[in-house]
C-alpha cells in the first residue's frame, strides 16, 4: 500500500460540513487507542533504557571491586552475597535481556506509528483541518 502525504492545500480543500461515517468514527477510535498504546510503550521504553544505563553503571563500578570480594546481589526481595565475577555475569545477562526487550518495544512502536500515520492520512484526507490528530 502506497502512502500519500497530504499537503496543506489538500487539507484546506476538504469542507467543514463532511459527515462522520461509522467507518470514520472507527478510524478515529482506532487512532486514539493506538495513541494510548504508543504513549505507554514509549514510557516503558524509557524505563528500560534507564534500567540498562543503571546496570551498565553498576557493572563499571563493580569492575573496581576485588574479584575475591563478595558483593550483595538482589534476587527478588532479598540480597544474596555472591563473588564479584558471578555478579558481573548476572548483570551482563540481565543487560542482554533488556536489549532484547528494548528491540521488541521499538518494533511494536514502529508498527503502531506506521498504522497511526496511515490513519492520519486517511482521516486528514476526508476531514482536512476540521480534525486534529496531532499527538
Amino acid at each position: 500500500m502506497q502512502r500519500r502525504m497530504l499537503t496543506k492545500d489538500d487539507e484546506a480543500s476538504t469542507g467543514d460540513d463532511v459527515q462522520v461515517r461509522r467507518e470514520d468514527q472507527e478510524k478515529i477510535n482506532r487512532f486514539s487507542s493506538l495513541h494510548q498504546k504508543e504513549t505507554r510503550l514509549e514510557d516503558e521504553l524509557k524505563a528500560k533504557m534507564k534500567e540498562k544505563e543503571d546496570m551498565e553503571e553498576i557493572s563499571m563500578e563493580l569492575e573496581l571491586v576485588d574479584e575475591e570480594e563478595k558483593v550483595p546481589y538482589k534476587i527478588g526481595d532479598c540480597f544474596v552475597s555472591l563473588p564479584q565475577p558471578e555478579v558481573l555475569e548476572l548483570l551482563s545477562s540481565s543487560t542482554e535481556n533488556i536489549d532484547v526487550e528494548v528491540l521488541e518495544l521499538k518494533d511494536k512502536l514502529a508498527t503502531i506509528q506506521s498504522e497511526m500515520q496511515e490513519l492520519k492520512t486517511a482521516l486528514y484526507g476526508r476531514f482536512g483541518r476540521s480534525i486534529n490528530l496531532e499527538t
